[in-house]
């Protein structure tokens, strides 16, 4: 168990992203015998793994346990019926953890009642153990509590803690949905590529790989993304007149910015 925290940490949603943080739980040694998964009907793979890990399974909430950590990895369209039967699962030593884009807090109080409770967001990259996830937590949560759930989060990645709840939903904006930008990305230089005279699956191979690669070097950089970017630009050049273009007024940076507004927005509207 994480921390010293009494009871279990109870996983509700073993999918994609609660799967992913389950695996690095169990990688990172939290005892499989602490955790409880929640799920109606799991993959085989991942009954494999809990079964392996010595961990336990139940379709629905059991009775007569409190939680230590309560860990909800579902859906948000879906919260307001998965809720409702977790509530004897909160006691007072109860932290409530949602990786739910939008839902909020006082969403989270009126159907499991007043707890210590952390908003999480991260994002698809944690599968890999290479995300990054934003964090808030109310006045209740003590620093047993913020401790243990740090140590929950970071084994996908860094943890960046908010000081406001409306930030997690900016957090939602750049980095919860920011990998599926960075997809599209690959996608757009393909297709330029392939308008170029490209064939269509070697201008894929070069895009993909080119940003993959360039994602690395950013990560094992100590340089500023800007830097890395005046770095690769020699004055006058190809990259120069392409940037040109890209870094105009109406160039990538007014699109970044209606869209993120866009995902921001529409966060807030979920929480509504």
């Amino acid at each position: 168990m994480p921390g010293t925290l009494s009871g279990p940490v109870v996983l509700v949603g073993a999918g994609n992203m609660g799967g992913a943080m389950l695996t690095g739980w169990l990688k990172s040694g939290v005892p499989g015998s602490s955790i409880l998964v929640i799920d109606p009907a799991p993959s085989e793979a991942m009954m494999s793994a809990l079964t392996q890990a010595g961990a336990r399974h139940e379709t629905s909430a059991p009775s007569g346990i409190e939680a230590g950590i309560l860990f909800l990895a579902v859906k948000p369209q879906v919260m307001e019926t998965v809720l409702p039967p977790l509530r004897p699962l909160v006691g007072p030593q109860t932290v409530v953890v949602s990786v739910a884009a939008g839902k909020t807090l006082s969403f989270f109080e009126h159907h499991l009642g007043a707890a210590a409770m952390v908003r999480a967001m991260p994002n698809t990259p944690a599968m890999i153990g290479r995300g990054v996830t934003g964090a808030y937590a109310n006045a209740r949560v003590s620093d047993e509590q913020r401790t243990a759930v740090h140590d929950l989060l970071k084994v996908s990645g860094p943890v960046e803690w908010v000081e406001r709840e409306s930030d997690i939903d900016s957090v939602t904006a750049v980095s919860g949905s920011g990998p599926a930008y960075v997809f599209y990305l690959v996608e757009c230089m393909a297709e330029a590529g392939r308008k170029l005279g490209l064939p269509a699956d070697l201008a894929m191979r070069l895009a993909r790989e080119t940003v993959a690669g360039a994602g690395e070097l950013l990560h094992q950089s100590p340089d500023e993304a800007a830097r890395l970017r005046q770095n690769v630009t020699s004055p006058g050049g190809t990259t120069a007149a392409a940037l040109a273009v890209l870094m105009a007024d109406d160039g990538i940076q007014p699109i970044f910015d209606r869209a993120l507004a866009a995902a921001r927005d529409r966060a807030q509207e979920l929480g509504g």
